[in-house]
C-alpha cells in the first residue's frame, strides 16, 4: 500500500495498514500482534478464523505471485470499523511470463475493544477480474455476460 497512511484516523488503523504496506515473505507473521485471537478473514475463496489461518493466506499469496504490490487508494472509518480500497497487482506464478494483473477492492476492517483486528474481509469481483483471464473460464464467462447484458 503505496499511498501515505493520513495521521487522521485511528493509530490502530494506522499501524495495521503500514504493517499491510510492507509486507513481504519474511514480514508476514508481524501482522500477527495486530490481530485478535479468533480474528475472522474472509475473501471471495476463503472464510477462516485464528491468526494462523490469517496468516496462511498471506503466505500463499506469496507463493503463488510474482512481485504482489498493494497500493492504498482510499480509507474510511466509522467508530470501529474502516474501509480501506486498494489495488493489488501481480504475475501468477503459472504465467510468469503474463503482463502484471490488477486487482481493486475493498478490505472492511472490524477492531475489537482492545484496538486488535477482529475482522478483515476483503470485497472484489472474482468473476471479472480473475475468472475473466483463464483461458477456458473467461470465455465462458464472456459468453454468460453477453448473454446476460442489458444491451
Amino acid at each position: 500500500m503505496n499511498a501515505p497512511i493520513s495521521h487522521a484516523i485511528d493509530p490502530s488503523l494506522r499501524a495495521y495498514l503500514q504493517a499491510m504496506a510492507t509486507l513481504t515473505p519474511d514480514t508476514v507473521a508481524d501482522l500477527r500482534p495486530f490481530l485478535a485471537e479468533d480474528v475472522r478473514y474472509s475473501d471471495p475463496f476463503n472464510e477462516l478464523r485464528g491468526g494462523d489461518a490469517f496468516l496462511s493466506v498471506f503466505h500463499r499469496m506469496f507463493e503463488d505471485c510474482i512481485e504482489p504490490r498493494f497500493t492504498l487508494l482510499d480509507v474510511a472509518s466509522s467508530g470501529p470499523t474502516a474501509y480501506a480500497r486498494w489495488r493489488m497487482t501481480f504475475r501468477p506464478r503459472r504465467w510468469p511470463e503474463s503482463a502484471p494483473w490488477v486487482i481493486e477492492g475493498v478490505s472492511e476492517i472490524r477492531f475489537a475493544a482492545d484496538g486488535k483486528v477482529a475482522a478483515h474481509i476483503d470485497h472484489w469481483d472474482a468473476a471479472s477480474q480473475l475468472y475473466a483471464r483463464m483461458p477456458l473460464l473467461g470465455w465462458l464467462l464472456r459468453q454468460l455476460r453477453r448473454r446476460l447484458s442489458a444491451e
